[in-house]
C-alpha cells in the first residue's frame, strides 16, 4: 500500500526507481497531495502507479487542512501533530485514512472514473456490477476483479475523524400551487442510523420538478427506513405557501 507515495524525485522516472505496480502482486496507492510541487508544495505523485489508485477528494487538497495554522497547531492531538500536520496536512491524511479504513471494511469505497469532476457530477454512480473496491487496509479484497491496465478510484472523506463516507443520490419531486423561493433539505434514517440534514437545492423552487443530489453522509444508513423532508424559505411570506415532497428517491452507491 503506497500512502501517499513521494513526488519529488520521483515523478516521471522509470519504474524501478519509484513504487510501481511491478513491486508486488497487489499494489493500491492512496493520493492526498498530488498538486504539482511548483509552486503548490505538493509532496505526492500524481499519475496512477498501483494496480488501483485511490484520488480521495480529487488527490489534491483534502478537506480540513485549509484550516488557519492557528487552530490547526493548537488541536486535539496537540501541539507536536498540530504543527506537523499544518506543513504537510494533505501528504500526511493518507496515513490517517488508512488507519480509519482498519475500523471501517465497508468504508471508502472508490468509485472508478475518469475524472474527479465527472464523479462529483454523479456521472460515475453507482458502483459498476463487480462493487467498488475500499481504499485503505481492505483494498485488497478486490485483487481478483481488476480488469483495467490503471484503474482510477475517486471518493470523498470528511474534515476530520471519522473520515468516511458514503454516497447517496436523493431525488425529490416537488409538489404544491405556486413557485417558492427558498432551499430544500433531506435527512436519512435507516437500520443502521441517521444522517445530518443536507441541502438537495436552492432558489426557486417549482411544484411538480425534480431535484437531484450528491450526498457524502457520515454514516451508512442500511436499509432505509424514513427520510426526513424539509423546506423553508427564510422570510415571512404572508401568502403561507405550501410546499410537499410527492416523491423521494434514495440510492445507495454502494449497491444501487
Amino acid at each position: 500500500s503506497g500512502l501517499d507515495p513521494a513526488q519529488p524525485y520521483f515523478q516521471g522516472t522509470p519504474a524501478e526507481v519509484r513504487l510501481d505496480k511491478s513491486d508486488a502482486d497487489f499494489v493500491d496507492i492512496i493520493h492526498t497531495d498530488s498538486a504539482p510541487t511548483i509552486p503548490n508544495l505538493g509532496f505526492g505523485i500524481s499519475p496512477a502507479i498501483g494496480h488501483i489508485d485511490f484520488y480521495p477528494n480529487g488527490g489534491e487538497q483534502m478537506p480540513g487542512c485549509g484550516k488557519n495554522p492557528v487552530s490547526q497547531i493548537v488541536d486535539l492531538d496537540g501541539i507536536w501533530e498540530g504543527t506537523r500536520d499544518f506543513v504537510a496536512c494533505n501528504h500526511l491524511r493518507s496515513y490517517k485514512y488508512y488507519s480509519d479504513s482498519i475500523i471501517y471494511p465497508n468504508g471508502f469505497l472508490g468509485y472508478p472514473c475518469a475524472s474527479y469532476d465527472l464523479f462529483q457530477s454523479g456521472k460515475c454512480f453507482p458502483c459498476p456490477q463487480e462493487g467498488c473496491p475500499n481504499m485503505g487496509h481492505h483494498a485488497d479484497k478486490f485483487k481478483g476483479k481488476i480488469t483495467k491496465d490503471f484503474l482510477k478510484l475517486y471518493l470523498n472523506t470528511g474534515e476530520a475523524r471519522d473520515f468516511p463516507l458514503w454516497r447517496y443520490k436523493v431525488t425529490v419531486t416537488l409538489s404544491g400551487k405556486s413557485n417558492v423561493k427558498g432551499y430544500i433539505n433531506v435527512a436519512l434514517y435507516g437500520s443502521d442510523g441517521n444522517t445530518k440534514q443536507y441541502q438537495i437545492t436552492k432558489g426557486t423552487l417549482k411544484p411538480d420538478n425534480t431535484y437531484t443530489a450528491y450526498i457524502d453522509a457520515e454514516v451508512n444508513v442500511g436499509k432505509v427506513t424514513k427520510v426526513k423532508f424539509l423546506w423553508n424559505n427564510n422570510w415571512i411570506n404572508p401568502t403561507f405557501p405550501k410546499l410537499g415532497a410527492s416523491t423521494i428517491t434514495v440510492e445507495s452507491g454502494q449497491n444501487g
